[in-house]
């Protein structure tokens, strides 16, 4: 018997239901649910969370950028008029990206563009490890990376986001 009633509702769930209680850890991917709805019934959050980031790391290429480019941009125009996903827009709060003054997100603004611009997708990393100040070094950093180390640092850090995005649900739902 699993302790954790989320996940003992996860377990004994049906595909749709499952999807739609997990498919939001990963941003506009509910394909990565029904993948992990396949190896249940899972023992705790973690390895529901290794069998979830195991169907992205070993998915091709193309939906790995798919699941990328799903992600908003930090501190963008749609964090500043609070539309983004419920949550993405917790995330972005809790580091104030929502309500940046003028000077800074016009700094995120222009670091937005030059990534995407470089790499074809946006910069993506999971806010609650970080500091307004960290993230901005990271985003310098990062854009001397070369595409494919991008990509594979992107993929790691949904990984994270997911999982802070795990810790957050509660059950049974």
């Amino acid at each position: 018997m699993v302790a954790d009633p989320l996940l003992q509702t996860l377990n004994d769930a049906a595909l749709d239901d499952f999807v739609a209680i997990a498919g939001p850890l990963y941003e506009h991917s509910p394909w990565i649910a029904a993948e992990a709805w396949r190896h249940r019934p899972f023992a705790d959050r973690a390895a529901l969370h290794a069998v979830m980031q195991g169907a992205v790391t070993e998915a091709p290429e193309a939906a790995q950028l798919a699941l990328i480019r799903a992600h908003p941009d930090l501190a963008g125009k749609l964090a500043r008029a609070g539309t983004l996903e419920a949550f993405s827009t917790g995330e972005q709060k809790g580091l104030g990206l929502d309500r940046l003054p003028d000077d800074l997100f016009e700094r995120f603004d222009r670091l937005n563009t030059a990534y995407r611009e470089r790499f074809g997708f946006p910069f993506v990393i999971a806010v609650r490890a970080q500091t307004r100040d960290s993230v901005l070094e990271a985003f310098e950093r990062r854009l001397q990376n070369d595409a494919e180390t991008e990509r594979h640092t992107a993929i790691a850090e949904i990984g994270r986001i997911a999982w802070f995005r795990l810790q957050d649900l509660r059950g049974p739902l």
